[in-house]
C-alpha cells in the first residue's frame, strides 16, 4: 500500500498539466492527501497482522476440532475412564471460556499458569517412558491449542468483563473427583502391586524367572524347573510364561498386552467382560492337565475347563482368591467406566502380607469349604481398649481337618498401619502385641457374589484374643487360635 501511494505521487508530479490550478501547489496537496490516506490504511492494517488474535477464530480453528474428534484425548495416558479433555469444552467459545474461568481453570493474569494447562501436561510427568512417548504428540497439540486460545481470551477485555456462567451450564466431568481419581492408572497399579504383585512368589519360578538367583544353592530346584520347561517348550515359550516383571507397572502392562492378543478361543489373562473368567484367576485355581500316553503331564489348557501346568496354587474364596478376584472386578468396572458415584467405589485399602493365622478345633457344624473371615483389632495402650477400626483381616476355607489357615491383609488406612507405612514401610508394621479377633462364617454364600465383601453382624459367631510378642512371616510360623470358645 505504501508503495502504491508513492507511485501515485510520482505520477502526479510528472504530469502536473492535467490539473487546472497552480501545478506545484496542487501536486503538494494531492501528495499530502494520498499520503495521509495511505497511512490510515497502514495503521488499520497493522492490528490484523501484529495485534491480538481473535479468541473466536482460535477456538474454531484449534479447540473445536478436539471437541468434535472421535479419538480419545491424552487424558487416557493417566486415566482409564471417567474423564476426557472434551468434557471441559462446550460448542460455544464464549461459554467454554466462562465455564473454565468460573471453575478456576483459567488464570487471566498469568495464562501460562492456568490449571487446565497443568492438567493437560500431567502426562509429561508419567514415570512410564513408553506412555509419555506414545501420547506426547497428542498432549503437545492439545496444550499448544489451549495455551494459544487462553492467551487470546485473556487479552479480550469484553470476555474478561462477562458475568459468571450459571453453574448448571458449566462443562466438566459429570463424576465426582473421587471417582475420577479411582480411575487413574497410578491408583490401579498401586492396587495391583498391593494385592497381586505382592503375591507373585506363589507363581515361582515359572512365571517369575527374574526372581531366580543363579548363585543360590537353595534355588537349584527352581533352576532345574526352568531348564526342563525350556527343553520341552523352547526359550520363547518360557519367556512368555514369565509375565511377572521386576516392577508392578511393567507386569500389569505385560498382562494387558497379553490379554489383547489372546489366541482365538482362549480366555484372556485379564477378562474385562467377565473378570471372574480371567486366566489370572482361573489358572492358579486349576489342577494339572491329564497325562499323555508317555506318562508326561499334558499341555495346559487356556480354554474351559482350564488346566494349569503348575497345578493348584490357591482355593476359591481363600485370601489370595479374594485379592485376585477383587482386583480383577475393580479393574473391569474401572475400564468400563461403571463407577458413577463415590458410594459405588470399593474400599481398596488392602496390603498383602506373609503373616498367617491358624484357627484350630473348628466346630463340626460348620461345613468344610465354608469361607471364614477373621478380623483383627489392635489393643490401644493409651485408651486401654481395643481400637475401633480393624488393623487386619484374613479369609480362608474350613479344611476337612477343621482348620482355617489365612494369610493376613492389613488395612492401610488404619492409623497404626498408615503411620508405619509413612515412616518405616513394611518392616515397621504393627503386627505384635494383643489383638481381638472377630470371627465370621459365610453360611449364606455372600462371598460367592461379592469378592470385595467383608462380612457383617449377620455372619458374626464370636470373638477370640490373640497375643503376639514376635510374629514371624511364613506359613510355618502361623499364629494358632482355638475355636473351642466360640458359640454359634
Amino acid at each position: 500500500m505504501v508503495g502504491g501511494v508513492g507511485r501515485l505521487a510520482v505520477r502526479v508530479a510528472v504530469h502536473p498539466c492535467e490539473f487546472p490550478m497552480n501545478r506545484n501547489l496542487f501536486a503538494l496537496r494531492l501528495v499530502r492527501r494520498f499520503w495521509l490516506l495511505g497511512l490510515s490504511f497502514v495503521l488499520g492494517y497493522l492490528p490484523a497482522v501484529a495485534g491480538d488474535p481473535d479468541p473466536m477464530e482460535v477456538f474454531n480453528r484449534r479447540i473445536l476440532p478436539i471437541f468434535k474428534s472421535e479419538k480419545p484425548s491424552s487424558c487416557v495416558q493417566c486415566h482409564l475412564a471417567s474423564v476426557d479433555l472434551k468434557d471441559y469444552i462446550l460448542p460455544s467459545a464464549e461459554k467454554t471460556f466462562l465455564s473454565l474461568r468460573d471453575q478456576g481453570l483459567i488464570d487471566l493474569d498469568s495464562p501460562e499458569d492456568s490449571k487446565i494447562l497443568q492438567l493437560i501436561d500431567m502426562g509429561s510427568q508419567d514415570t512410564d517412558a513408553g506412555a509419555r512417548l506414545i501420547h506426547a504428540k497428542t498432549r503437545r497439540a492439545e496444550y499448544d491449542a489451549f495455551a494459544a486460545w487462553i492467551r487470546a481470551c485473556a487479552r479480550d477485555e469484553r470476555l474478561r468483563r462477562l458475568p459468571p456462567l450459571p453453574e448448571s451450564e458449566r462443562a466438566g466431568p459429570r463424576r465426582a473427583d473421587s471417582v475420577i481419581r479411582h480411575a487413574r492408572k497410578s491408583r490401579v497399579v498401586d492396587a495391583f502391586a498391593r494385592t497381586i504383585w505382592a503375591q507373585r512368589l506363589r507363581c515361582f519360578p515359572c512365571h517369575t524367572p527374574f526372581e531366580v538367583d543363579p548363585e543360590n544353592p537353595r534355588q537349584a530346584p527352581a533352576r532345574k524347573t526352568l531348564r526342563q520347561l525350556t527343553e520341552r517348550y523352547g526359550k520363547e515359550k518360557v519367556e512368555q510364561l514369565g509375565f511377572f516383571r521386576e516392577t508392578p507397572e511393567a507386569t500389569l502392562q505385560r498382562l494387558i498386552d497379553m490379554s489383547r492378543h489372546s489366541a482365538e478361543g482362549d480366555l484372556p489373562i485379564i477378562n474385562v467382560r467377565n473378570p471372574l473368567e480371567s486366566l489370572l484367576l482361573l489358572k492358579p485355581l486349576a489342577k494339572l492337565p491329564p497325562k499323555d500316553e508317555e506318562g508326561r503331564i499334558g499341555e495346559a489348557s487356556n480354554r474351559a475347563p482350564v488346566s494349569h501346568g503348575g497345578g493348584l496354587k490357591m482355593h476359591k474364596n481363600d485370601a489370595s482368591y479374594k485379592a485376585f478376584a477383587a482386583w480383577l472386578v475393580d479393574y473391569a468396572k474401572t475400564v468400563r467406566g461403571e463407577y458413577r458415584s463415590v458410594s459405588e467405589l470399593p474400599a481398596d485399602n488392602w496390603i498383602s502380607t506373609e503373616y498367617t493365622v491358624r484357627l484350630t478345633s473348628v466346630q463340626d457344624k460348620w461345613k468344610p469349604l465354608t469361607p471364614v473371615q477373621l478380623v483383627l483389632y489392635r489393643w490401644d495402650d493409651q485408651k486401654s481398649a481395643y481400637a475401633d477400626r480393624p488393623v487386619a483381616f484374613t479369609q480362608s476355607l474350613i479344611t476337612p481337618r477343621h482348620l482355617v489357615n489365612g494369610t493376613l491383609f492389613l488395612f492401610r488406612d488404619e492409623p497404626s498401619v498408615a503411620k508405619a507405612l509413612s515412616s518405616g514401610g513394611m518392616a515397621e508394621l504393627p503386627l505384635h502385641g494383643k489383638f481381638l479377633v472377630k470371627v465370621y462364617v459365610d453360611r449364606r454364600g455372600k462371598l460367592e457374589r461379592d469378592p470385595w465383601l467383608l462380612l457383617g453382624e449377620e455372619d458374626f459367631v464370636g470373638e477370640l484374643e490373640l497375643e503376639v510378642r514376635r510374629w514371624r512371616p511364613g506359613f510355618k510360623n502361623a499364629r494358632r487360635l482355638s475355636a473351642k470358645p466360640l458359640e454359634d
